[in-house]
């Protein structure tokens, strides 16, 4: 039997690739429609192989597979990405999108063939369609890529494949199959862009600030790789052990990571993020506030802490006391999307850093403070948390941050788009920072209908529809570069359809919702 909130889920998914083909239609469109067709097949033979408990490794059990809605996200932002800078005129990340979204394709396409490859019997009408949606892709593939580029999908797509092996056996239940698609996805093609920028180094080329960011993820995801192979033979709990962490994570982060980024930037990291992080007079206000903020975040989870203390030992964060989290996070960005972007785009990078490394710390124990983490977070842990990491807080700050970090400065001369697209940006702030968080509150506190199959409350969504609508309308008073050239409905519809995902899909809404988003504004 079906299940109605993935088809419901599905039709949502359907519904915006439509949308964005119906302004963008062209001949990756038709690969796009066959990617979709075939994912939403696939689905559902990934929930029965969850279920039997078929699937190659263990993946998280309180959620359905969300391939359909994971495997269309990197071919859309590759195709508006293409579209928005071919309108602008820049040929090099014209290109660059068509690579974006091939690749996006590709990946998808292998987990589809993983699945329909395990499943017994094998399903003759699932695989005949995989071959008919495999065979449009790489067709138009094939007429649209050069070599190199078609070199550079196969790149991406070999180490999606290893860090698959590596990382998901790692890390049981810690992904549904679409969010794995999505992160692994990523830090596949950020290590080969790395990589490929390494190899090719020109003096004066590039931003220091992508730099920056390529280095910062690769550097966190290599130490983790590391520990985890090393503490295989030892015990990571003792204080040797926990000495012998900070000692190698200085070594390679002086070492190994800081000679990168130098080589890349042609100057001293170090120096160069101190003269940029107070370069002006806003960015010293910005970070004394921030700081401010993030001490009120730490003060919340010590008072939250205390009460369990006083209260029971198995009491739980509630709901709205973990959205406390997201208006800190909102409070947060919005002073940093208005007065200075590159500022947040940094300090972001630098806080996802920082929030991976206190995750190491925790997972591996590492003293003086990893017992006492781990006591300090177990208070929020919810049903999504059910593996060996805690990740909904690092996914709050991607939902966040991924609108800021792939917004196409190189394709808006005036540093903003047009239209809808003026609100790339603040994707993260609506979908998540607000309509997320309202849906929550109001659907707990004062809902009663409910969405058909689902836990999520009609007077959520509509209450999150409404206050992403004043959001917006907030935004063009204290935001002089947002010009909307009178594209409201478009605008209406994009958080419409995007707050009815939030209702039906089952997936990290943290890290799906904002990219979405992101589209739609795109």
């Amino acid at each position: 039997m079906l299940n109605k909130p993935v088809l419901l889920e599905s039709l949502i998914v359907f519904v915006i690739v439509l949308f964005v083909h119906a302004v963008v239609w062209d001949r990756y469109s038709w690969c796009a429609v066959a990617l979709a067709v075939q994912a939403f097949y696939i689905q559902f033979k990934w929930d029965r192989l969850l279920q039997l408990g078929g699937a190659v490794f263990q993946f998280r059990t309180a959620a359905n597979s969300g391939l359909l809605p994971a495997s269309m996200v990197i071919p859309l932002l590759g195709i508006v990405m293409k579209e928005r800078c071919k309108s602008a005129g820049i040929v090099y990340f014209e290109r660059f999108g068509i690579v974006v979204a091939s690749t996006g394709m590709l990946v998808a396409l292998f987990l589809s063939v993983i699945a329909v490859g395990i499943t017994k019997p094998v399903p003759t009408n699932t695989c005949i369609l995989t071959g008919v949606a495999g065979s449009i892709i790489i067709y138009t593939m094939k007429h649209s890529l050069t070599v190199s580029e078609v070199i550079e999908v196969l790149e991406v797509l070999l180490i999606f494949v290893y860090l698959s092996m590596i990382l998901l056996y790692l890390l049981p239940r810690c992904f549904t199959p679409g969010e794995a698609l999505l992160v692994l996805g990523g830090i596949s093609f950020v290590l080969n862009q790395l990589i490929k920028r390494s190899l090719n180094v020109t003096e004066g080329r590039g931003d220091p600030i992508d730099f920056f960011l390529l280095v910062a993820v690769v550097g966190v995801v290599l130490l983790g790789l590391f520990f985890t192979v090393l503490f295989i033979f030892m015990d990571s709990g003792t204080w040797i052990s926990s000495m012998f962490f900070h000692m190698m994570t200085a070594v390679l982060g002086l070492g190994v990571i800081m000679p990168w980024l130098y080589r890349l930037i042609q100057r001293n990291p170090l120096f160069w993020l101190l003269q940029f992080l107070f370069q002006t007079q806003t960015r010293v206000y910005l970070l004394l506030y921030w700081t401010f903020l993030a001490a009120s975040a730490c003060g919340v989870v010590f008072y939250q802490n205390a009460k369990r203390s006083s209260e029971s030992k198995k009491h739980k964060a509630s709901t709205i006391t973990r959205k406390y989290f997201h208006f800190i996070v909102v409070a947060t960005y919005v002073p940093g999307l208005i007065y200075d972007r590159q500022l947040l785009y940094i300090a972001a990078v630098l806080c996802l850093a920082v929030f991976i490394f206190l995750e190491y710390i925790r997972y591996f124990r590492i003293k003086p403070f990893g017992h006492t983490l781990r006591n300090l977070l177990s208070l929020f842990l919810d049903e999504r948390d059910s593996g060996p990491l805690i990740l909904t807080h690092i996914y709050l700050l991607l939902g966040m941050s991924l609108p800021v970090w792939l917004f196409p400065r190189s394709c808006a001369p005036k540093g903003t788009l047009s239209g809808a697209g003026a609100l790339v940006p603040y994707s993260g702030v609506l979908a998540v920072g607000v309509g997320d968080t309202i849906a929550s509150v109001f659907g707990s506190t004062m809902g009663e209908i409910k969405w058909p199959g689902t836990k999520k409350t009609v007077e959520g969504t509509m209450t999150a529809i409404f206050a992403q609508i004043i959001a917006v309308a907030l935004i063009l008073i204290f935001d002089s570069t947002v010009n909307l050239n009178s594209s409201y409905a478009w605008i209406l519809a994009s958080v419409s359809l995007v707050s009815l995902l939030e209702a039906y899909t089952t997936q990290i809404d943290n890290l799906l919702l904002p990219l979405y988003l992101q589209i739609m504004f795109m």
